[in-house]
């Protein structure tokens, strides 16, 4: 089968690829071929998040990759795991849900890359997300990826927080929010409980 026959071909079938495969198919008049390197998402450790310990090193769905020699970590290669299943790194990580800060998009539009200014890319993750607390400037409430406060919480945790509070570190109970830096507890990417990716 050639490659006309699709409208849209989507290589990688990670949250992004899996979001836009959905949207453009939901046209019954697009072709979309959605290509992934590795199997369907039917480990049962990837739907409970506490079962990440045990997808780590799972070379069947994870690529376990090094990065470079890291100059400013003595030339250290770090440990780089990425997602070979469908749902990608989604189904492999802990999570989180950070989309990362304006100031870095608006940096790769400076840098040549057009299109990736924060106001341009910000209703693309205000499109594809459904979070928990509601529609906002900065939060979307309709998309197809779950986004939600933790359910539960290790008290150790709010006693870290605290301490590091006490520290002279703001406090952040949203860092997709206004400002990105300061403590507090991740937003996860899961539905009822279970990861959404």
């Amino acid at each position: 089968m050639g490659t006309d026959t699709y409208d849209y071909i989507i290589v990688g079938a990670g949250s992004a690829g899996c979001v836009l495969a959905n949207r453009l198919s939901a046209d019954p008049r697009c072709r979309v071929l959605l290509l992934e390197a590795g199997p369907r998402d039917r480990n049962p450790f990837i739907h409970m998040p506490a079962g990440l310990a045990r997808l780590v090193n799972n070379r069947r769905i994870n690529w376990n990759l090094d990065t470079d020699a890291e100059p400013a970590l003595a030339g250290r290669r770090l440990w780089w795991p990425r997602g070979k299943v469908l749902g990608g790194s989604s189904s492999i990580n802990a999570m989180c849900y950070v989309r990362g800060v304006p100031a870095d998009y608006d940096g790769w539009a400076a840098g040549g890359a057009e299109g990736w200014e924060w106001a341009q890319v910000l209703p693309w993750f205000l499109h594809s997300e459904a979070n928990s607390r509601g529609g906002s400037a900065l939060h979307g409430d309709a998309g197809p990826l779950s986004v939600a406060d933790l359910r539960h919480h290790n008290p150790l945790s709010d006693a870290f927080l605290d301490a590091a509070v006490q520290a002279g570190h703001a406090r952040n109970d949203d860092f997709n929010g206004a400002r990105q830096l300061g403590v507090g507890l991740y937003q996860v990417t899961q539905r009822d409980g279970a990861r959404c990716s």
